[in-house]
Parts: C-alpha cells; sequence; structure tokens
C-alpha cells in the first residue's frame, strides 16, 4: 500500500492506494469517526461490493443507501431522496458517509455529506479508474443542473480517500478507457514524461497490470494533492485540471447526460483543446496530432464530438460553464505537451473553426 497525503492544515488526508483495501476495513474503521455511517453506492456496484463493506464493518450501525446507476441521476433530487433517508435515520453530526462507487457516486455523496447539517464526514472509497485518479482527490462534490455539469455543489474534503486498485477488475473496458482520459491529462498539462509512459505502457495499462496501474494511480494522486494544496478553491493552477472539461461539459450535455461517459467527453474536449491551441500558434502541429494518435489510436478512446452540435448550441453550454468568469469562456489550452495554460481570450473565428472541424480535427 502506497499512502500519499493531501497537505491541506487541519483539514490535511491521506490517500490510501492498494489492493484489497476495501476487504481489509481497517483503514474504514479508523476514519469513521466512532459514529454512525450510512454507505452510499449504486445498483451496480452494490451487488459487488456492499456485502464486503458491511462485514468488516460488523458491530458499525450501517445504513445502506442504493441509488440507480448514471449521470443521469447526478441531481438535486437525488441528493434531497439522500437527505430523506438521513432524517429518516436521525443521521446525526458524528455521522460518516461513505462514498461507494464512481466519481458520480463520490460527487453525489460528497455533497450530500457537505450539506447534511451543514457537512459531516464523508470518506470516498472510489470503485473506478476515473475516480481513483480524480473525482475522489480534492474535495469538489456536486450535482448537475440541466444547462450545465457540476454547476451546483460545494467544497467539501473527505476523511480519507481508499482506492482499492483491485476493485478495477470488475470495470468494463469502457470504463477503463474513460478512466484513462483522465489518467492522460496529467500528463499533458504538468509532466510530458508520463505522457510518454502512458504511450509506451498503453497496452498494459488497459490490461490492467497491477505494476502499471498502481504506478499510474500514484502518479496522478501525487499530482493532484500537489495541485489542490496549492490551490484548493480554483482559484489558480488547479484550474489547469480542466483541460479538454469545457469542451467535454458541452458535449455531455448536449448529448444528454450518460450518453457519453464523462472521461469520453474530456478525451474528445482535449482533442478540440489541442486543435484549437495549434490554431492559435500555441501547439504545434506534431504535437496536436500526437495528442490525438494516444488518445484515439493507443487507447482507442472517442475523439470525434457529436456531428449535431451546432455553434451556437457550444457557445451556449460553454457560457453556461462554471469556469466562465464575466461573461467569458475560459480555455485551458496547450503551449506543448506538458505545458497547459489559461486564456481568457480566444479569437471566435478560431474557435469556431475548431467547434465546426469534426472529423478534421488535428489532422
Amino acid at each position: 500500500m502506497q499512502t500519499l497525503t493531501v497537505d491541506l492544515g487541519d483539514r490535511s488526508y491521506p490517500i490510501h492506494i492498494g489492493e484489497g483495501l476495501l476487504a481489509d476495513g481497517s483503514l474504514l474503521r479508523e476514519a469513521l469517526g466512532g459514529g454512525r455511517a450510512a454507505i452510499i453506492t449504486n445498483d451496480i456496484v452494490a451487488p459487488l461490493y456492499l456485502d464486503r463493506l458491511l462485514d468488516v464493518l460488523q458491530g458499525v450501525e450501517v445504513t445502506p443507501i442504493i441509488l440507480p446507476d448514471g449521470e443521469q441521476h447526478k441531481t438535486m433530487a437525488t441528493v434531497s431522496g439522500i437527505h430523506d433517508q438521513l432524517m429518516a435515520g436521525r443521521f446525526d453530526r458524528k455521522s460518516t458517509l461513505i462514498a461507494l462507487g464512481g466519481g458520480v457516486i463520490g460527487d453525489i455523496a460528497g455533497f450530500a455529506a457537505a450539506t447534511w447539517l451543514r457537512g459531516v464526514r464523508y470518506i470516498q472509497a472510489p470503485t473506478t479508474l476515473l475516480a481513483q485518479v480524480d473525482s475522489s482527490v480534492g474535495g469538489k462534490t456536486g450535482v448537475n443542473h440541466p444547462l450545465g455539469k457540476n454547476m451546483i455543489g460545494a467544497f467539501h474534503q473527505p476523511a480519507c480517500v481508499i482506492a482499492d486498485l483491485s476493485a478495477l477488475n470488475s470495470l468494463p473496458q469502457r470504463e477503463v478507457k474513460a478512466g484513462m482520459a483522465e489518467v492522460v491529462k496529467y500528463g499533458l498539462i504538468n509532466d510530458s514524461g508520463f505522457f510518454v509512459w502512458l504511450a509506451e505502457h498503453a497496452t498494459g495499462l488497459l490490461a490492467l497490470e497491477p505494476g502499471l496501474v498502481g504506478e499510474a494511480v500514484a502518479r496522478c494522486c501525487r499530482a493532484k494533492a500537489d495541485i489542490v494544496a496549492r490551490d484548493e478553491r480554483e482559484s489558480g493552477v488547479r484550474a489547469l485540471l480542466n483541460l479538454g472539461h469545457t469542451f467535454g461539459h458541452a458535449i455531455e450535455a448536449a448529448a444528454g447526460y450518460g450518453a457519453w461517459l464523462h472521461g469520453e467527453a474530456v478525451a474528445a474536449g482535449m482533442v478540440m483543446a489541442a486543435d484549437l491551441s495549434h490554431r492559435l500558434g500555441w501547439l504545434e502541429a506534431g504535437s496536436a496530432r500526437r495528442i490525438r494518435v494516444v488518445l484515439e489510436e493507443d487507447f482507442g478512446m472517442p475523439v470525434i464530438p457529436p456531428a449535431d452540435i451546432g455553434i451556437d448550441r457550444y457557445l451556449e453550454l460553454m457560457s453556461s460553464d462554471k469556469k466562465v468568469e464575466q461573461g467569458k469562456i475560459r480555455f485551458v489550452l496547450l503551449k506543448g505537451i506538458g505545458r497547459a495554460e489559461i486564456a481568457d481570450e480566444v479569437e471566435p473565428r478560431l474557435l469556431a473553426q475548431t467547434l465546426t472541424a469534426q472529423a478534421g480535427l488535428c489532422h
């Protein structure tokens, strides 16, 4: 097991990474804080891991809350339903919520914890690659609005993150590939060596070879922990973690939440960001093409956005994104592989070219 720390003073917490951590139970018990617990999970994950957690938490009063699976259920109504069950069970301020699942569950459970009695403890137990390398770390919680992803939420740091690598073995290949999009993102924003390493080991990573996956998860968590420690509330460097997300969130919303997995939309969004970076003269054509090849050919991700999203629809959705400041859409773009920067001003003509390039992106 590797243990990293997100250094936030009195709100610091550990990230535990290793095989079989959920079956052990000691880490969960240590993080509970002595009160009651509610395990928030979904109807896909529950049959796989819920009984395991209930077994290792024998003696603790635990209430399972099982939600339907899917991004389309990441809503205020779902959080309200969790609150209803917490109210019925008389959960108090010493209670702990355990998020058992992927990024959607982590975001929902974290937001429920942030808003129940003005904030109670919660534990992230991510079971997908995307959640282990990204969404479970950093304290971003929230739900979607019909016009924008993650528009309603709060910063609420977990008591700990328990990333059980063995849980990844139950993932369908589509989910593994979607998670790899967020892994590749870390190489693109500030670690060109990691990007090269990922391309070299793509086959083994997709096959979930333990040594490779453990290394990738640890490197991503270490990078994010460092960024969050420097900029917890995204006033500066943390915004770079949104590479591909402005475009990707628009794709998710336009296609209907759940049609594209988050990581799939981010992969397409990163190719669009590379394309726009090239049009601005920031990124060499060869680097833009290399990014697309690694995502599309090495990792098998979709990189062509839906053809039926017009410029006006893109702009409408991107203008509603939570990263907009004073009416300006902020883009995370690239000045090289491993060199991400914020762009507050983008020439509309060039943005329109990227939004309409479709299959010609970066070719």
